[in-house]
């Protein structure tokens, strides 16, 4: 099993980005997924998360700035990030909702930045 998360990169404050994560030797469409992310110095936390059955959670401090979705077909989960800002920079991850130890990929970097 593998979960890759792409994109990420250096944003302006205000900015936006919507880093794909694709899963490789798992079926996600029956699974709770979530971004994750960690900040330097900090623990990692949970960003948000989309159930089965495509309900999300976020949050409080991306509430209205970030969406989370899920393309079953593509095996694939979203994270929309809107209105960034140096707050939002960390390593970026998905895996499932609680995670499994044994998913976590290299993240993707996001740092927000004037």
């Amino acid at each position: 099993v593998q979960l890759v998360e792409f994109g990420g990169g250096l944003l302006q404050p205000g900015g936006s980005s919507t880093p794909p994560c694709a899963a490789f030797g798992i079926i996600l469409r029956i699974a709770t997924m979530a971004w994750y992310r960690q900040a330097p110095g900090k623990q990692r936390e949970l960003v948000a998360r989309v159930s089965s059955g495509c309900t999300p959670n976020y949050v409080d401090s991306v509430k209205g700035r970030f969406t989370i979705s899920r393309d079953n077909a593509k095996n694939t989960v979203y994270l929309q990030m809107n209105s960034l800002n140096p707050d939002d920079t960390a390593v970026y991850y998905c895996n499932l909702n609680p995670p499994e130890p044994r998913y976590w990929g290299q993240g993707t970097q996001v740092t927000v930045s004037s």
